[in-house]
């Protein structure tokens, strides 16, 4: 059945990758795939899971099937997590969490959900977005449209364009968001910015996704959550996928959830019955080791403190490299104003290196950069940062 059969291009970013590992030059830097790395240009695995790790290997006494759902005490540190301990909406019992496997399985888990229900409706993505996001919602059913958000001249947020398309999208659809840390840009919102967007929302009738890949890494874990807390007192429909991959260094155990916020308990009764349905018809039921590490983590006093001192050396080793780049490529002399790179959160920048800067940087130097010049700051270390910076000034000259 192959014969006929064009092969599939290969993934941009994972495909920058394979080159990379297969480069022979000693000095070679990865700024591409969007894995947080240490000093040492490794991606480690934290205390406090080693610690989990250990507790659950004494005490773990089967291998059964978890609920098609998850482990509910996952779903519990979960809604604990990304709204907050007092939140009304976990009081009121007004959300339903599922397990998935990984930010991508629940993604794509909710937009199984919501086209299951409503397949007539558009999904709007950031321009730009993650890549991928256009492929999950696209493989899930949806017609995908773009709405403005980076205004590349000012390397910012455009508010009043993202205001004035959000305002058009009809009720309905949906509307996905970055709720920290966005990826590509690492342009975000203001808290005034957010609160602005969910009154929008609420008005307009469209629907929010919001993808929650990076909680801990912008300000700080009750901080990040801020664009939840906002569409949840809404009081509209909401979705929230998370991610334990990057906070918990989880990446290979694909540690996700999708929260289904609604107005009511009945409602998110109702919307946690055809969760289930998804997930049977998709993959039945969650791997179970990363969400028992995490559940352990979140609900242990001691290594949750644990946790959060770790979550904050990686959220500060980011910014320092942040603010080692810009001061680098001030040394060397390069032209321009890069202390924008400064005010963006998270691993990601856009860069404002043009694809003929990112392509004479492999050439030449083995730096590798995604195209359209977005940086992976945790590819920076303080041994390969001048580097870095020197072989940005040749390549910018």
């Amino acid at each position: 059945m192959w014969k006929t059969v064009q092969p599939a291009p290969p993934d941009s970013i994972l495909g920058l990758t394979d080159a990379f590992r297969k480069d022979q030059n000693p000095n070679k830097v990865n700024l591409g795939v969007g894995v947080y790395k240490d000093e040492n240009n490794k991606t480690p695995v934290l205390r406090c899971v080693k610690a989990a790790e250990e507790e659950l290997l004494e005490t773990e006494a089967s291998k059964s099937y978890l609920p098609i759902s998850g482990d509910p005490a996952y779903a519990a540190a979960v809604q604990q997590l990304i709204l907050g301990e007092g939140s009304s909406v976990i009081a009121d019992k007004r959300a339903a969490t599922v397990q998935a496997p990984g930010g991508t399985g629940a993604l794509r888990v909710g937009g199984d959900l919501i086209y299951k229900f409503n397949p007539q409706a558009r999904l709007w993505v950031s321009s730009p977005t993650w890549a991928n996001h256009n492929g999950i919602f696209a493989a899930a059913g949806f017609e995908i449209k773009q709405y403005g958000y980076y205004n590349p001249e000012s390397r910012d947020l455009d508010f009043d364009l993202l205001m004035h398309d959000l305002h058009n999208v009809p009720a309905g659809d949906v509307v996905v968001l970055h709720a920290c840390c966005h990826n590509p840009s690492g342009v975000d919102l203001s808290n005034d910015q957010w609160q602005q967007l969910a009154k929008l929302a609420a008005e307009t009738g469209w629907i929010p996704f919001l993808d929650f890949a990076y909680q801990g890494f912008g300000d700080g874990v009750n901080e990040d959550r801020f664009a939840v807390e906002q569409f949840a007192a809404a009081g509209v429909d909401c979705y929230v996928a998370s991610s334990f991959s990057k906070n918990f260094g989880l990446y290979n155990e694909r540690t996700g959830a999708i929260t289904v916020i609604t107005p009511s308990a009945d409602e998110a009764s109702v919307a946690m019955s055809h969760l289930k349905t998804v997930v049977r018809t998709n993959y039945s039921n969650p791997p179970a080791h990363g969400g028992l590490v995490a559940s352990l983590i979140l609900n242990s006093s001691e290594l949750h403190t644990i946790w959060l001192e770790e979550l904050a050396g990686m959220r500060d080793r980011i910014k320092d490299m942040r603010r080692a780049l810009v001061q680098g490529l001030v040394a060397q002399g390069v032209d321009g104003d890069f202390s924008f790179i400064e005010r963006q959160r998270g691993m990601f920048s856009f860069s404002g290196w043009s694809d003929d800067v990112v392509a004479r940087l492999r050439k030449d130097d083995s730096i590798y950069v995604v195209g359209g010049g977005r940086i992976n700051l945790a590819g920076l270390t303080t041994s390969n940062i001048e580097y870095v910076c020197a072989a940005v000034a040749r390549a910018m000259k």
